[in-house]
């Protein structure tokens, strides 16, 4: 996928909040560090350094939502990252996203309070998930 596709997506999916832009994606896929998982309508953004992985984004448009697209790539990165740890963040009141990431065994590590700011003006806590990976 290219940035603006991801971009596309991310704002589609991300509609309530500060969606990605374009040439942000293309940055971050510029480092070598920095693994795009895709599937049809969603992509997963992953930095690994060292053994230990963090799923910056994971974003599925509406319209493949419910579709098992998010469980695919989750998978995907746990069955094919060289990493022993890997860590995301995710907002509190996601609970979409908080039970995908809970089934497949990440727990709350961490809180950061008042983390993401909406556009309404509330802020929303971001809870710290991690898990081990088995290497290889």
């Amino acid at each position: 996928m290219t940035p603006d596709q991801l971009a596309q997506i991310h704002s589609d999916a991300f509609m309530h909040e500060r969606s990605w832009q374009a040439a942000e994606f293309a940055e971050l896929l510029a480092k070598p560090y920095i693994q795009c998982l895709t599937a049809a309508g969603g992509f997963a953004l992953i930095q690994t350094f060292e053994d230990e992985a963090e799923l910056l984004t994971l974003a599925v448009s509406p319209a493949h939502q419910r579709k098992g697209i998010a469980q695919k790539l989750i998978t995907r990165w746990i069955s094919t990252s060289d990493a022993s740890t890997a860590f995301l963040e995710v907002a509190a009141d996601n609970s979409a996203a908080i039970a995908l990431y809970s089934k497949n065994g990440f727990r709350q590590s961490g809180l950061r309070k008042a983390y993401y700011k909406r556009p309404s003006g509330l802020a929303v806590d971001a809870l710290l998930m991690t898990r081990a990976f088995t290497r290889g």
